[in-house]
């Protein structure tokens, strides 16, 4: 509109000039200047048109980044509801868990401080070679079982371990160098031979003195055999390797009732 203006504006002022023949120098400047006006808002305009060509570009690309940021935002949205989700049911399904294994433990807690009951007890009855193998493990069972520092599992292995030394003992035949309490009083290293955990002899050095020792209630029992003394001595002597396998009567006892075992 403005170029449409000054347009017409110029060509009257040249019709102006043209009819009146002579034009007054004044009005000559103002027609430049007038044209120089025109010619000023012209590049004005044509600045302003780039300007906010280029500024409607950049704002274009700017919405477009703020949209790509929302979408990516709402994905991320919407994967933290469904994380949010997936962690609140795992969340209930580690609670169950955790309360099924509680239930689990209190029954274990109770099994195995009977089975530590029972161990301790059973320890009072083994043979001495036995008893000083499983010190480590029996040390390590608690006198409290409500009072302890060690897991389930650490008990459990400790009882385990125990069972497993004394079934390894209970299935051999050993033979151990001890120290014997004679009827006079004195002290006397002998030779013991351990046949499981169910019976036990020994013999002196000099062949002479001789016992046979069994499991009871508080402990083991032994008592003084002179007349199997030869049997024990050779029984020891072919565990020793230093006879040929024989058969070899040795008195036991078993349930109360005296028989005779051959070795």
């Amino acid at each position: 509109m403005i170029e449409r203006t000054c347009r017409w504006t110029i060509l009257a002022l040249l019709i102006f000039v043209s009819l009146g023949g002579a034009v007054e120098s004044d009005r000559i400047d103002n027609v430049r200047a007038l044209t120089e006006r025109w010619v000023e808002t012209r590049r004005v305009i044509s600045k302003e048109r780039q300007d906010w060509t280029l500024g409607r570009e950049m704002l274009d690309e700017r919405i477009k980044l703020v949209e790509r940021e929302i979408a990516s935002l709402r994905e991320k949205i919407d994967e933290a509801q469904k994380s949010i989700g997936e962690a609140d049911a795992k969340r209930a399904e580690l609670v169950d868990e955790n309360e099924t294994l509680k239930a689990s433990a209190t029954g274990l807690t109770e099994t195995l401080a009977a089975m530590e009951a029972r161990t301790v007890a059973l320890d009072r009855r083994l043979p001495d070679p036995v008893r000083e193998r499983i010190k480590p493990l029996s040390q390590r069972i608690p006198d409290d079982p409500n009072d302890t520092n060690l897991s389930l599992a650490q008990r459990f292995q400790n009882v385990i371990g125990l069972l497993n030394e004394v079934n390894k003992f209970n299935r051999a035949v050993e033979v151990t160098s001890e120290i014997r309490t004679m009827t006079d009083g004195s002290a006397v290293e002998v030779a013991a031979l351990y046949v499981g955990l169910g019976q036990a002899y020994y013999s002196g050095a000099n062949g002479t003195a001789a016992g046979v020792g069994r499991p009871v209630a508080d402990g083991w029992h032994w008592e003084p055999a002179p007349d199997a003394a030869e049997q024990v001595a050779e029984a020891l002597a072919i565990l020793k390797n230093e006879k040929v396998a024989g058969f070899v009567p040795l008195p036991a006892t078993i349930d109360q009732g005296t028989a005779n075992v051959h070795r």
